[in-house]
């Protein structure tokens, strides 16, 4: 029986145990396609990135001995349609049984889900292999639950997985050493040179220009630095597991006007597009950790870990638990635009252009960065999330749909109403200054309110309060900042008012 099997662009998982034992009666294609080029503006870095991966992946299994069928961006028989491009080999090799991963984006789930169904043929959908839960699992275990607090399902995850455990309570009395990754970076431990890749990526390039494919971002070179195989990906964790792990949680919400990565592994992208899962990825620093737990502290591994089983299983488990409905949700009823200097990091605001300017030279900023600035930013000037979602989806070399929107629609942005963020992270300067270096060297004052040269965050923030207290003003998390709120001279709200709207009116010229 001949068969089509179909992988992704994210879904280059070597491990996967189709590719056990080549089968000369098994078709594999991969396709490089304008329908996924297009239907958001994407950073320059991040289309390269994937055409790269699934180029090198499509030869590694050739040399392992599988037919591949692969489609680059400009070749003839490639209709830029997914559905087109399946139906067309399909037809062309007699294929008798079509197969695929399951998607992790809603879109094309639906899309292949709609196909399959109108295909007169056998079809086979199977599991990626890659995450720790199932798609519905996070569902299951918050069934009849009003809330959907990620602290229990990460508690629940350490439990079912056996990791950081010991006779059933958490290694070292404490489930969370939160409170222990909040320190600011001042330079005074030295960070490791990166390992940058030098993947030869010109002929990627040269094809995307080629192709005419409209992009976002900068790249001037013709190497790309992040891992685009398994064997760069294991080498960046060995890497990041004996240079960086000693100090990943004390600083992982930290940010620098030198530094875009800090301690942070730069294995996102790897991760999201399943170079490497999850397990190989928390076992490998688990097996470091042991080793070396004389030099590092529990609480630089426990905050790695809980990114990786907590939050990253969990935001797939919340996008599966309410799409599609998710994504237009919009509780606070937020409608301006983004200011034209999301694209060009052409602002006066410091903690802005560093955290843009990081952006667009590199598809990459770490969660404080996508949430304390670009977010909070994006939420106190009151932006519609669907403006804030592509350009986040876009502007990252690691956004893909189900880690894209759940963080910032969800947790960012607070239009969900509260389903994974109990409050919204919203901040003046104070906090900005307290975790980062932005403030010493801004144009603007971060003490100020109403002042010509006043910090934007603190007019943006105390307005955004008044503004959406019909929606927030019962939160239970927020009535410290509303009793405060209620204290302020009305005067005072009335000339911060004032500020915040111009600000919002004029935001390209701050």
């Amino acid at each position: 029986m001949k068969i089509l099997r179909l992988i992704l662009g994210d879904q280059l998982n070597i491990k996967h145990s189709w590719f056990n034992k080549p089968n000369d009666d098994v078709i594999y294609c991969l396709f490089e396609m304008r329908q996924e080029t297009d239907y958001v503006k994407h950073h320059i870095q991040k289309v390269i990135g994937f055409f790269a991966s699934m180029r090198q992946f499509a030869e590694e299994l050739k040399t392992q001995g599988h037919t591949v069928d692969y489609f680059k961006i400009n070749d003839k028989e490639n209709t830029q349609s997914l559905v087109a491009n399946v139906t067309t080999l399909i037809k062309s090799h007699n294929v008798e049984r079509f197969e695929y991963m399951s998607p992790d984006e809603y879109r094309l789930d639906k899309q292949l889900s709609d196909f399959c169904d109108n295909l007169d043929k056998e079809t086979l959908v199977v599991a990626s292999e890659h995450f720790y839960t199932k798609r519905d699992d996070l569902a299951t275990f918050f069934k009849g639950k009003k809330q959907y607090l990620m602290e229990n399902f990460y508690r629940d995850m350490r439990k079912k997985h056996d990791i950081l455990m010991v006779a059933g309570q958490p290694e070292g009395g404490k489930w969370n050493y939160d409170k222990s990754n909040r320190n600011k970076w001042k330079g005074d431990v030295p960070i490791p040179n990166y390992l940058l890749f030098k993947n030869d990526i010109s002929e990627v390039k040269k094809d995307i220009e080629t192709a005419g494919i409209t992009t976002i971002g900068r790249f001037d070179t013709s190497t790309f630095s992040y891992p685009i195989n398994r064997v760069q990906t294991l080498e960046q964790l060995k890497y990041f597991c004996k240079e960086l792990l000693v100090h990943f949680g004390d600083y992982q919400d930290a940010m620098h006007t030198d530094e875009a990565y800090l301690f942070h592994s730069r294995l996102s992208f790897a991760m999201n597009i399943k170079l490497i899962s999850p397990k190989d990825v928390v076992t490998t620093v688990m097996n470091y950790y042991r080793i070396h737990d004389d030099d590092i502290n529990i609480s630089q591994v426990e905050g790695f870990v809980r990114q990786i089983i907590g939050w990253r299983e969990y935001m797939r488990g919340m996008y599966w638990a309410f799409m599609p409905e998710y994504k237009t949700k919009n509780t606070l009823d937020n409608h301006n635009t983004l200011p034209d200097f999301f694209w060009t990091g052409d602002t006066k605001m410091n903690c802005l252009s560093k955290t843009i300017n990081n952006s667009l030279d590199n598809g990459y900023a770490h969660h404080i960065q996508r949430l304390m600035i670009t977010g909070n930013y994006a939420l106190l000037t009151q932006t519609h999330p669907d403006e804030v979602d592509a350009w986040y989806l876009g502007i990252y070399v690691d956004a893909i749909e189900w880690v894209q929107l759940t963080n910032t629609r969800g947790m960012s942005q607070f239009a969900d109403g509260g389903k994974i963020a109990t409050k919204p992270y919203v901040s003046s300067g104070s906090y900005i200054n307290k975790m980062s270096n932005y403030c010493s060297d801004c144009h603007y004052n971060k003490s100020k309110k109403t002042e010509d040269d006043a910090c934007p965050f603190n007019s943006l923030y105390w307005n955004f309060l008044d503004d959406k207290r019909p929606q927030l003003g019962k939160n239970f998390r927020m009535g410290m900042m509303y009793s405060l709120l209620d204290k302020m001279d009305k005067q005072v709200l009335q000339d911060i008012k004032k500020k915040a709207q111009h600000i919002i009116e004029h935001q390209d010229d701050y």
